[in-house]
């Protein structure tokens, strides 16, 4: 299906590995030029097709590394059609042993610079006759408890809120929706379940049956940044599987829950 993304340049951050590779990949193989940032490079370039990803060594909690990437990009290329605000992430910490600064920089990072990169870049979409589009990649681990991670979750339930009120006071010309991600396949899956055995036990508990792939991310996000989805703003697309079957039903004993 042609997305009518070909031509179009998208920003992907933290774009280089796991999820955001993913979404660099789907953005090329819609045809798009795909620029993606991270604090350094992926140990492996990413092409679809024979084309590649443009990196950008940015801080995304920066405001002037910021500013600077969206500015090359404009220079470089004219126009900024697309953002997916993908950087994020978080080691797992009970809440009541983390400091204070290891929470503060959690929600810096997930909540405060996908809103800094997207106002950098709403300055340019405002500009464009086209407008623009922003995707925010968002966790069901906002919507659920997520322990071990609990600041991590408070910032994605802080993304989603972000994406509906941005919606409402930069439209018309700039649409913005969030992707709420569940369980991932990726090269650090190991490092949340455990080996290949506890990987695939995981995925068992989805009704699909396994985790989603980087790829499964991707599309969404390119569906949403396109012109297929041109009258979708402000929206929750939930990427889970199904979601995680209720613990209840493992705990009953009746027929009808096995």
């Amino acid at each position: 299906m042609d997305l009518g993304l070909d031509g179009s340049v998208v920003l992907v951050t933290g774009g280089v590995r796991g999820v955001g590779a993913g979404i660099s990949r789907a953005f090329l193989r819609a045809g798009a030029t795909v620029v993606t940032c991270a604090r350094r490079p992926a140990d492996e370039a990413i092409e679809v097709d024979g084309r590649t990803v443009d990196f950008v060594e940015c801080d995304v909690r920066d405001p002037e590394q910021v500013q600077a990437m969206i500015e090359g990009i404009v220079e470089r290329h004219g126009r900024l059609d697309a953002l997916v605000n993908n950087a994020g992430g978080s080691p797992s910490a009970l809440a009541a042993d983390a400091s204070p600064r290891f929470h503060a920089k959690i929600v810096e990072l997930n909540l405060l610079s996908p809103l800094l990169v997207a106002q950098a870049a709403n300055a340019v979409m405002q500009k464009q006759d086209t407008g623009g589009a922003i995707v925010n990649i968002s966790s069901v681990s906002g919507s659920r408890p997520s322990p071990g991670t609990a600041a991590y979750g408070a910032a994605k339930a802080g993304v989603d809120s972000l994406s509906q009120s941005l919606a409402v006071e930069w439209a018309p010309k700039v649409r913005i929706n969030s992707v709420v991600v569940g369980m991932v396949e990726t090269e650090q899956s190991h490092l949340f379940y455990g080996d290949d055995a506890g990987i695939a036990a995981v995925g068992e508990t989805v009704p699909l049956g396994r985790l989603a792939r980087p790829d499964d991310i991707g599309n969404c996000a390119a569906f949403l940044a396109s012109p297929l989805a041109s009258y979708v703003s402000g929206s929750t697309l939930t990427v889970h599987g199904g979601g995680e079957r209720p613990a209840f039903l493992a705990a009953a004993n009746t027929d009808s829950n096995k």
